[in-house]
């Protein structure tokens, strides 16, 4: 090997080092950008987390009785359509 090859070997080396390198500080900023983010929000208090749940469960169970109906409607109207 010529002193410039040996160079450029070295050069390489060096390089993929460097690449690994700003992975790893990718990997760190991100992690400190995203803690820096959560500490931003601002998060609801506990009364307004549970009625908000509440409101949720609530719209899930009419909702759930909707669609029932709807879908016995139409299973008649389909029966007694096609007589399926």
């Amino acid at each position: 090997m010529s002193g410039a090859q040996k160079e450029n070997l070295v050069a390489v080396k060096s390089k993929k080092k460097k690449k690994t390198g700003k992975k790893q500080n990718a990997v760190q900023r991100f992690g400190r950008e995203t803690v820096g983010e959560l500490r931003k929000v601002s998060w609801p208090s506990r009364e307004e987390a549970t009625h908000l749940t509440g409101i949720v469960i609530v719209t899930m169970i009419f909702m759930g009785a909707f669609l029932s109906i709807v879908s016995a409607i139409s299973d008649q109207l389909l029966y007694a359509i096609f007589g399926i």
